[in-house]
């Protein structure tokens, strides 16, 4: 037996779980697909979106970082994983978590993104929304992460009207957002 042909139909299968709603059944086939190749960061950033789909923070961030630790490159893991921390209240642990997006190119959707939060951490919502916005803009980024961005934009500038919302208000808007995109198992 392939090795490798097994490790992608794992994935595969885990995959169609995942899709079916299946999430045990999914959770089972990334994990075998990890104990196969234990370098790769794919079984566990794909452990990671099931955990976080189901709500479980604690085991979804535990499996993102695993993810980043044996795949640094990984960008779409380091994303994750920062947005995960963000949405926690631990603004300066995604931080550093998102340094190498933070230094991306400007063509780089997740860079922008990153930077989005960061300036949302200082409160500047006009800078925000304008990487917010350019990330949007990139021809190859994430339709889900997109889908997700866009929900935050119009969060943001629900924050930006804030005449008619509290800010406390607009500040719990924003969080649901970004707690919803998990729960939303858009990843």
């Amino acid at each position: 037996m392939d090795p490798h042909s097994d490790f992608d139909s794992l994935i595969s299968q885990g995959l169609e779980a995942s899709q079916e709603g299946r999430a045990e059944a999914a959770l089972a086939h990334f994990a075998r697909a990890a104990d196969l190749a234990p370098a790769s960061g794919v079984p566990h950033f794909l452990i990671g979106s099931e955990h976080a789909a189901a709500g479980q923070q604690e085991a979804a961030e535990a499996a993102f970082a695993s993810a980043v630790l044996l795949a640094p490159e990984f960008t779409l893991a380091r994303y994750q994983l920062g947005l995960l921390q963000f949405s926690s209240g631990r603004a300066a642990m995604a931080l550093l978590t998102w340094v190498p997006l933070l230094e991306a190119p400007e063509g780089d959707a997740l860079g922008h993104y990153a930077r989005g939060f960061a300036a949302l951490s200082k409160d500047e919502l006009a800078a925000a929304l304008g990487q917010f916005r350019a990330g949007l803009a990139c021809p190859h980024g994430n339709p889900a992460v997109a889908a997700d961005i866009r929900r935050v934009v119009d969060a943001v500038e629900a924050l930006c009207a804030g005449a008619s919302v509290p800010p406390e208000a607009a500040q719990d808007n924003l969080s649901q957002v970004l707690l919803g995109a998990y729960s939303g198992g858009s990843h």
